[in-house]
């Protein structure tokens, strides 16, 4: 279904489309960064915080580690401040692409287990349909972000994945 190299290519998406969202941010002040725009998770402060999370506490359980808590009420105040947020965007980023870049075809096979607190239950689902949602749920709310940090004045990148800069 996917590979290594899809992973690979995902992640640098990833940083780089959260590269434009950073720079984006640093041009709004907290009242326009908190303004609720009617989207899922209100704000772009909001949907930046939930985004974070999810990232967070996909990668946890991807490497079988700690993440943040499960509960998704909390996800919109993950990161207190629009500083923090960018910080721990670019750690998380960073975890993301080492991540990707350790991973072997055989580690794309097989099933992964949690518990998801979306449903409060155990959920068994392959590996690799989790992984690309994992990709897919990026994208998806990066664009909410974009759409709603165009109508605040801003100018993110370009978000076409055959657009991303050459490394």
């Amino acid at each position: 279904m996917i590979t290594p190299q899809y992973c690979r290519t995902m992640a640098q998406y990833n940083a780089w489309q959260n590269k434009s969202l950073r720079r984006c941010v640093e041009g709004l002040s907290k009242t326009e960064l908190t303004k609720d725009r009617g989207s899922f998770f209100g704000s772009i402060f909001g949907t930046l915080n939930h985004l974070l999370w999810g990232d967070a506490l996909w990668l946890a359980r991807f490497e079988g580690s700690e993440g943040p808590d499960h509960v998704i009420a909390k996800s919109t105040t993950f990161m207190p401040t629009a500083a923090e947020w960018a910080a721990e965007r670019v750690r998380l980023d960073g975890r993301i692409s080492v991540w990707a870049d350790d991973l072997s075809a055989i580690d794309l096979v097989g099933d992964i287990t949690w518990f998801s607190g979306s449903i409060n239950a155990e959920v068994t689902r392959p590996f690799a349909t989790c992984i690309t949602h994992f990709f897919n749920h990026q994208t998806h709310h990066r664009g909410q972000l974009h759409a709603m940090l165009t109508a605040a004045g801003q100018k993110p990148d370009a978000t076409d994945l055959v657009f991303m800069p050459e490394t």
